[in-house]
Parts: C-alpha cells; sequence; structure tokens
C-alpha cells in the first residue's frame, strides 16, 4: 500500500509537470540512456490487433528540420530548441490489410503464431475489418485507423517523458502534404507503406509554463455505470 501511494504520486506529478512545450532549451541535450527509454516506451505501447503499425523517425538531420519547419507551422519553435524530434508515421493499407505480406509477416515472424493457425485466425481478423469497424471503405479510412494506435505510443511517450523529468510537445500543426513529400523525396516512407501521424519534440523547457494547468473536474467527464 506505501509502495503504491508513492507510485501515484510520481504518476500525479509527473502529469502535472507536463505540458505542451513551446520553447526548449537548445543548450540542453537529453541523454542517450533517458531518451531509449522513451522511445522504449513507444515500442511496448499496445495497438489494435498487434500491429505495431507504426514507426519513428528521430530527426536530427539540420537541413531536413529547416525544410520540415517551412511546412509545419505548429512546430516553428520546437524543431531549432527542442533535443529531440520525432516523427511518428503510420503504416498505410498496403501493410494493415488483412491479407498483406506485412500483416502476416507481423502475425507469424513477431507475434509467434503457426502458420495453420494464422490462417484460421485471419478469417476473424478479415470479418473485423470489413464488418465491425468497417476499415476497408477506403484507404483513408484505414490509414485513420493506424494513425490511432500510434497516439497509443506518443501518449507513452510524452508519459514517461514526464516522470523523467523530461518535456515534450505533441504537434499536429502541419500541412501533410508537403511534409509527407518532404518524407518521400528523402526516402522515410517505405515507397508509401508510411504516412505522417503527429509529430512530437523533447528536451527541457527554456522557461516554465505563464499559466497553471487547467483540466474539466472529474466529475463532469467521467460517469459511473453500475
Amino acid at each position: 500500500m506505501i509502495e503504491n501511494t508513492k507510485i501515484r504520486q510520481q504518476v500525479s506529478e509527473a502529469l502535472w509537470f507536463r505540458h505542451a512545450t513551446k520553447v526548449f532549451d537548445p543548450k540542453r541535450e537529453i541523454s542517450e540512456e533517458d531518451f531509449n527509454c522513451i522511445l522504449e516506451a513507444g515500442r511496448l505501447s499496445p495497438s489494435s490487433l498487434g500491429l505495431e503499425p507504426w514507426k519513428f523517425l528521430v530527426i536530427k538531420n539540420e537541413a531536413l528540420k529547416k525544410e520540415l519547419r517551412k511546412v509545419s507551422w505548429g512546430a516553428e519553435n520546437q524543431l531549432p530548441t527542442a533535443s529531440h524530434f520525432v516523427i511518428i508515421l503510420a503504416r498505410t493499407e498496403q501493410d494493415t490489410r488483412y491479407d498483406k505480406d506485412y500483416f502476416e509477416d507481423q502475425m507469424i515472424k513477431v507475434r509467434g503464431f503457426e502458420p495453420d493457425f494464422f490462417k484460421e485466425k485471419v478469417k476473424q481478423y478479415q470479418s473485423f475489418q470489413e464488418k465491425d469497424l468497417e476499415l476497408l471503405e477506403n484507404e483513408r479510412t484505414m490509414f485513420d485507423w493506424a494513425c490511432k494506435q500510434t497516439y497509443i505510443a506518443l501518449a507513452n511517450m510524452m508519459t514517461t517523458a514526464a516522470l523523467l523529468g523530461i518535456d515534450s510537445c505533441p504537434i499536429e500543426g502541419f500541412d501533410f502534404k508537403q511534409v509527407q513529400a518532404i518524407l518521400n523525396q528523402h526516402n522515410l516512407t517505405e515507397e508509401g507503406r508510411l504516412g505522417i501521424s503527429v509529430m512530437a519534440a523533447f528536451g527541457y523547457r527554456e522557461k516554465d509554463p505563464s499559466r497553471p494547468k487547467t483540466r474539466r473536474d472529474m466529475s463532469d467527464i467521467v460517469q459511473w455505470v453500475d
């Protein structure tokens, strides 16, 4: 009980500490050990069907950062100041459909399914994608489904960072088509099998936020259904 109290306090303090940092201290660098821990939090995140439909691009190339900054208004201050800048990619329909090679590879080579078991199981996956969630209506529906999984990884990465005393900022403020084109030009999308989902900056805040964190009251957002 004492140990749980300590853990609850640590988690609460980390979540209150976390805020969407707009400007980082460019002189402070996240240690390799700490950033690997953040990446591991993303890697170990859950995903629908265990597909892991993501890839994390850690952008260190300064020329590429300048290119991205021109078409990423939400990262204008974070790109040049963050210790580490991550682009989270989501896999497209070319990989996430039940009948694609990546899907089979994930289930057999990564998850360890026996081939015969997978052949039976894939019928359930087909029904899940076609009927339960109606994902196969178009390519965008499938891509959005994969993007939803990446946000689980993003949240775990930011929470882990906060527990380590590291700041972060999730970023959606960018021109999707132009960023995608830049990544394509740099051969970072596996020939269209990956598309940009969200960006995230990590580092140490230049200054504390000017306003306190605000949230709706718990009673406004939680309903217990007995």
